[in-house]
């Protein structure tokens, strides 16, 4: 690939240091994805302007007027404290014909809204647990037919934010809690839907027609918490103590039955289309006990530091990390502004 002029877009506040020297493992967790992508660009040969952006585009359109990049390499995940308010950075960047990584609008839109996902595939026949979506200010009202035990969770926000053992309920008094800690905490509306108690799988997908499934991969504990359930928390993603107490990792799928397999990734790829993802994506499913997959959420521009998810499931089909991002800057030029 020839040089590029690369800006690489995130907030402002994980805009990382030329160097790790001096840093914790914690302060390096926060702006790792943001480290590992601009040195590994730089590692490259590409000219990369590290650009830092919070609630408005006034340092973007001066950057594209300046450094006039060939593309934007995307990492935000937010836009003025909203996380579905990434989609609009994105438009502005089609709008003024700039090139970019990952997802565009529209799949960001489907995918970040959890019930519109699930509602819009339930309809293309693909399993989604039973869910109802609680509004801010509105009464909470548990439908006949859905069981405990149930999992709360944001209804728009993505990287397990707010999801603790707590989530999981099993009655309606705690269900009202948790239901109302959404509202107050994350200040989103919620969506309750059946726990599926199986296996945590991830199906990690490149491309925007042509698409390449990575070796599907799973969300282990080398040791269970005490009374509790083995879901993807906040701290199971990103506290490093409670990931080394609990041997939280994610790994290659061990055991899984070649037609299972099979069966994840041909889900997976019809998921990634009738969402309208492009670039990148990870298709999130829960394993149940009759061996049926159910989708859980899909994750447009997932987490991509050089060791999380994405990048090892690229390292286990034979992808090393710089040729992963190449590949991502590819298909971004691919498809054109």
């Amino acid at each position: 690939m020839k040089k590029l002029r690369v800006v690489v877009l995130m907030h402002e506040d994980l805009i990382p240091p030329d160097s790790l020297k001096g840093f914790s493992e914690v302060d390096i967790n926060e702006w790792k994805t943001e480290y590992d992508v601009v040195s590994a660009l730089e590692e490259l040969g590409h000219h990369v302007f590290k650009l830092g952006v919070r609630d408005e585009l006034g340092p973007l359109r001066r950057a594209i007027d300046e450094f006039k990049p060939d593309i934007v390499f995307n990492l935000l995940e937010e836009f003025r404290g909203e996380a579905v308010y990434d989609l609009n950075v994105i438009a502005y960047l089609e709008l003024r014909g700039v090139a970019y990584t990952g997802c565009g609008p529209r799949g960001l839109l489907l995918a970040r809204d959890k019930s519109l996902s699930k509602q819009l595939l339930s309809y293309h026949r693909i399993r989604v647990p039973r869910f109802v979506v609680c509004r801010i200010g509105r009464k909470i009202r548990r439908p006949r037919g859905l069981d405990f035990p149930l999992i709360v969770k944001s209804l728009t926000e993505d990287s397990s934010m707010g999801i603790s053992q707590a989530s999981v309920v099993h009655d309606d008094a705690t269900l009202a809690e948790r239901v109302a800690f959404v509202h107050d905490r994350i200040k989103t509306d919620a969506i309750v839907e059946q726990f599926i108690d199986g296996r945590e799988l991830y199906v990690s997908i490149l491309g925007n027609t042509r698409l390449t499934v990575l070796p599907v991969a799973e969300l282990v504990f080398r040791r269970k918490p005490p009374d509790g359930v083995l879901i993807a928390t906040t701290a199971a993603k990103h506290d490093v103590a409670y990931q080394e107490r609990w041997g939280v990792d994610v790994r290659r799928a061990k055991g899984l039955p070649a037609e299972t397999e099979q069966k994840l990734e041909r889900i997976g790829k019809r998921i990634y289309r009738i969402l309208g993802l492009t670039g990148y994506g990870r298709i999130d499913f829960r394993l149940g006990r009759d061996g049926e997959p159910y989708f859980l959420e899909a994750n447009p521009n997932p987490e991509i530091a050089r060791y999380e998810e994405f990048a090892s499931a690229a390292d286990a089909a034979g992808m090393a990390y710089e040729r992963l991002l190449e590949r991502i800057l590819r298909l971004g030029l691919d498809r054109g502004p």
